[in-house]
Formats: C-alpha cells, sequence, structure tokens
C-alpha cells in the first residue's frame, strides 16, 4: 500500500476519523458530540508532532509526508468540521455563508502557507519551531467549545448568533494575519487540554436543556 502507516502518523489519522465522525454528527444535529469530536481532535493535534519527533531515524520522505497528511486533516478537522458546526448553529443568511466560506479559505491558504515554509525550514535546521505566523488553524478546536459552554450566560439566541458571526470573522482573519504567536510549552498544552475538556464536558452534561431549547 501507498502512504506511511507507523506510530508517528497514527494519532492524525484517529484525529481525521474524529473529524468525519464530527460531522456525522452534526449532520444529525447531534451538536453537542459534534462540538466534543472537534475538541478532541484538536486534542490529537496537539500531541501528533511531539509524538513524531520521537522517532529519530525519520526519512525525508517520512519527514513531509507527515507535513502533508497532517494539514490535509486539519483543514477537514478544523475547517470543514468547524464550518458544518455552525451553520448548524444559526449561520444560515448568505452574509453569514459569505464568512463561512471566508474563514474556509482562510484556513486553507493559512495551511498551503506553512507547508511551504515549514518544508523549506526542515531543510534548513533540525531544530523544533518556537513560534507560529498567524493563528493555528487548530485554535477553532478550543474557540468553539469554551463560546459554546459561556453561551447559555447571553441573554438571548441572536445575541448568541451575533457574536458567533463576530467569532468565526475574527479567527478566519487572524488565520491569514502576519504575526508570530509562541509555541506553547508541554505543561501549558496539558492546562489548555484540560480546560478544553473540563468545557466540553459541561457542553455534554449540563447544559442539555438548554442545547435541546437552542436548537428545538
Amino acid at each position: 500500500m501507498i502512504g506511511f502507516y507507523d506510530y508517528t502518523v497514527v494519532l492524525t489519522y484517529i484525529g481525521f476519523a474524529s473529524g468525519i465522525t464530527g460531522m456525522f454528527c452534526a449532520s444529525t444535529r447531534h451538536l453537542r458530540w459534534a462540538v466534543f469530536f472537534l475538541a478532541f481532535s484538536g486534542l490529537c493535534d496537539m500531541f501528533d508532532g511531539k509524538i513524531a519527533r520521537t522517532k529519530k531515524n525519520r526519512t525525508e520522505d517520512e519527514k513531509n509526508f507527515g507535513i502533508q497528511i497532517d494539514s490535509l486533516c486539519d483543514i477537514v478537522c478544523f475547517g470543514i468540521l468547524p464550518v458544518l458546526i455552525c451553520f448548524k448553529l444559526g449561520m444560515r443568511h448568505i452574509y453569514s455563508m459569505a464568512i463561512l466560506i471566508f474563514y474556509g479559505l482562510a484556513g486553507v491558504i493559512r495551511l498551503g502557507y506553512f507547508n511551504v515554509m515549514e518544508t523549506k525550514r526542515q531543510a534548513e535546521t533540525d531544530e523544533n519551531r518556537k513560534y507560529y505566523q498567524g493563528l493555528p488553524i487548530t485554535s477553532m478546536a478550543i474557540a468553539l467549545p469554551l463560546f459554546v459552554v459561556v453561551s447559555p450566560l447571553f441573554p438571548n439566541h441572536m445575541t448568541f448568533t451575533v457574536l458567533l458571526h463576530v467569532l468565526v470573522t475574527v479567527i478566519g482573519i487572524l488565520f491569514v494575519a502576519d504575526f508570530k504567536i509562541r509555541k506553547l510549552s508541554t505543561r501549558e498544552l496539558f492546562l489548555l487540554v484540560a480546560v478544553v475538556a473540563a468545557a466540553v464536558a459541561v457542553i455534554i452534561f449540563v447544559w442539555r436543556s438548554w442545547w435541546r431549547l437552542l436548537h428545538s
């Protein structure tokens, strides 16, 4: 078979499967679980690179494949899946769809640019990357669950919808904005995972009645 199937890419493949599962959930209006699978894909993405770098004898083909497959999976999990979730959450007007298209396109542009720059960087140095240029596309796996968990505090559904439009627009802009953001340490990653996990637990187990009311 073509492709690579060792432990360095298994977590990437699991994240992709989670993203597809999230699409199934969103399509059938199981939106709480769609948000869960979005967050789980984000968890996989946070650690797949660290796992891949534990293999010291990776060939250039394996490294390049890892870069490409990671970005291809990212656009599914953090580009298309959030678009589908946000559409189901109420972004259904013409201007809403324009925002969602912009978000998806910004994600594609960001990942294409990242692939070019990362391939070039790895050809020049073996050092781990210390900064991201622009907001990582994985950020939506953090922003959307946190937004949903605080949404019952909004006064009405209109406020929720307006702020959702603002969130998607701002994140799309930050994907392609030219600024540097420091890469999180392992300790910071674990803390972030704990916060998002708590948010997802609230969405699934605490806000059930609100979720049904919002989407009835």
